[in-house]
């Protein structure tokens, strides 16, 4: 009985340690690549740097991520190099909504089925700015504004040409029947310093790119370009949470778009590879720190992966496929 006792203990025994190899089946021998396909302090840059520091301060895996941005080309850089390397399980690339407008934009040879998906980490919101000292209160006094100016008066500020920012000025320029005069820079963070300065009129930055600038009583946010309100209740100013920042289209402003923060990897990597950063992320996503993260920057917390996700970018290309061609930017 003894020894039946020893076998049945000792086969239970096996099977933990065969079930805990299996569940840990692959992980990282070496530094893992964070590729940035977008410039410094806008919100793709602070987004992978902030999962950087999280995940080494909850040693979530044993080697560390290394942010690098490769930002070249709109970002084609950054994708070219993550789809050149097949089978890389050390090399993931945090994307935007140019994983769609660059390749439509450019013609460069690059497709977000180039990569193999990982998981929406969030949908980023775009916030109408204007500098605290403008004369607009209001998104309808900023749209009636453009309208009765001449054409190109109104100054924008972008991130790059012929991505998001500029898809959105486009939309806004429908809605006034006015064109504006766009002014493209490298980051989110670099737009949000031209706007406190007053070197532009306005911008559509991302939450986070501004959110600073916003608290020290610098710039102020007219409308957010989503279908419902931001949840988030907490004040950042004496007055306002990001909560109490309208929809666009209930302020009179009929525009309409959020932006893809997710994370790829190189194509041909097995699936233990793809479960590993899937599990990681999941665990990111997990901590209060991703909580405050996400409230802070304001964004939209709907995450996905799998079939879902790979679903999600199909139907989302389509979308940029159609806004690009209304405004003229795919290349010929």
């Amino acid at each position: 009985m003894t020894a039946f006792r020893f076998i049945r203990a000792a086969s239970a025994a096996l099977l933990a340690a065969t079930c805990a190899a299996s569940a840990f089946a692959w992980e990282p021998t070496k530094p893992v690549e964070l590729v940035v396909p977008a410039g410094t302090g806008g919100g793709a840059d602070q987004m992978a740097r902030f999962i950087q520091g999280v995940v080494a301060k909850n040693k979530l895996m044993a080697q560390p991520l290394v942010v690098v941005n490769k930002s070249g080309g709109a970002g084609a850089e950054g994708f070219l190099d993550v789809k050149g390397d097949p089978g890389n399980p050390h090399k993931i690339v945090i994307t935007l909504s140019n994983l769609f407008t660059t390749p439509l934009a450019t013609g460069v040879p690059f497709n977000w089925r180039d990569m193999t998906p990982v998981s929406m980490m969030a949908l980023d919101q775009f916030v109408l700015w204007v500098n605290e000292e403008s004369p607009h209160k209001t998104a309808k006094a900023f749209l009636d504004a453009v309208k009765a100016q001449p054409a190109n008066t109104f100054k924008m500020g972008g991130t790059g040409s012929k991505q998001e920012d500029q898809i959105i000025t486009v939309m806004i320029e429908k809605a006034a029947g006015k064109k504006l005069t766009y002014i493209p820079f490298k980051g989110g963070g670099d737009v949000a310093v031209q706007l406190v300065g007053k070197h532009i009129d306005s911008t559509v930055n991302n939450p986070i790119e501004a959110e600073s600038h916003w608290r020290a009583g610098k710039l102020r946010p007219l409308c957010v370009m989503d279908k419902v309100k931001m949840p988030y209740k907490a004040k950042l100013t004496a007055t306002m949470a990001w909560q109490d920042v309208p929809t666009c289209a209930s302020a009179g402003l009929p525009v309409d778009y959020t932006m893809l923060r997710g994370i790829f990897m190189p194509p041909g990597v097995t699936p233990d590879q793809l479960k590993f950063y899937v599990d990681l992320l999941a665990k990111v996503r997990a901590l209060p720190e991703w909580k405050e993260f996400m409230e802070k920057g304001a964004f939209n917390q709907t995450s996905m992966s799998g079939a879902e996700f790979s679903d999600w970018l199909g139907k989302t290309e389509q979308l940029h496929r159609t806004l690009m061609k209304e405004a003229g930017f795919i290349v010929n």
